[in-house]
């Protein structure tokens, strides 16, 4: 199973209520970080790991996301005509990346359902799915690990990050186990959210998973979980706790990820990957400290 068999599924069909009025006719997924959207970092990441092929399961708004990997000629010819070959470059970028594909969602039905309606374009082969709310950091690696690891134990792989005991609740969160000799860990269970005192590991499970085809069938028998939505940590606490199989593992990500789910966490984001960039940095930075002392 070579890594260009590998799909990549990236869910975006989220209402993005907490981002209201930006997202009232715009997908929460176009918001820009900096200067380019949010998915496009996560087009990006599945590319740098190989992967060419990618589905994105959208919502109602969903023209603004499928235009944007479109190429636009009449732009391309005014940026030539202008001499502006930098942004040529940028704009090119966002149609180059990959074979992108789109699927309706239809109703919101939580992120299981979502993944569901993956099940005819991917097949029986394994796919990953990439959410666009945790961006990795490009220097990071961790999507191709992922799937190492997943081609190397058949185990449905996700992504793990250590987190403040205060602020598991608000994640996901995984009881783990060592595996001798490796850098993963065995997952045996997943709590969704749970309180600081009920968690099982300060162990959040972040955006990022590589999972089997079989997945599809688990998650066409898993009943509604919390808000009435169909829960894609249901149907991997199911592969867990199935001894007969490969089970879930987890890779501990240990590098950069900006988080852009809610409101303060996205303007961080925006700082701290501006801060970073050679062409915006250096005006930045000197700014910040001056604007932090004034505080």
């Amino acid at each position: 199973m070579g890594e260009h068999k590998i799909k990549a599924v990236i869910p975006a069909a989220g209402l993005g209520t907490r981002f209201l009025p930006a997202t009232k006719a715009m997908p929460k997924e176009m918001l820009p970080v900096v200067d380019k959207p949010a998915i496009q970092y996560v087009v990006e990441e599945a590319a740098d790991a190989g992967i060419d092929d990618i589905l994105v399961i959208i919502g109602r708004n969903k023209n603004a996301i499928s235009n944007h990997f479109d190429s636009v000629p009449e732009l391309e010819v005014k940026l030539m005509e202008k001499g502006d070959t930098g942004r040529l470059e940028r704009v090119m970028k966002s149609s180059d990346l990959a074979d992108i594909h789109f699927v309706r969602q239809g109703e919101p039905k939580g992120l299981g359902h979502a993944v569901l309606r993956a099940k005819t374009h991917v097949g029986d082969s394994s796919f990953a799915v990439l959410l666009g709310d945790d961006l990795i950091d490009e220097r990071d690696p961790l999507l191709t690990e992922m799937i190492a690891e997943h081609e190397r134990s058949g185990a449905a792989v996700i992504a793990l990050m250590e987190v403040d005991p205060a602020s598991i609740h608000m994640y996901g969160a995984a009881a783990v186990e060592e595996i001798e000799g490796q850098g993963a860990v065995r997952v045996t269970g997943l709590v969704e959210k749970p309180a600081q005192e009920d968690a099982p590991s300060n162990l959040a499970v972040i955006g990022r998973y590589v999972l089997p085809a079989s997945i599809f069938e688990i998650l066409e028998h898993t009943e509604p979980g919390k808000g009435g939505e169909i829960q894609l940590t249901d149907a991997l606490q199911v592969l867990a706790t199935d001894t007969s199989g490969p089970g879930v593992v987890g890779v501990i990500f240990r590098g950069r990820r900006y988080d852009t789910g809610d409101r303060v966490d996205y303007i961080k984001a925006i700082v701290q990957l501006a801060s970073d960039r050679d062409d915006l940095g250096p005006e930045l930075r000197p700014w910040l400290k001056e604007f932090a002392e004034r505080l």
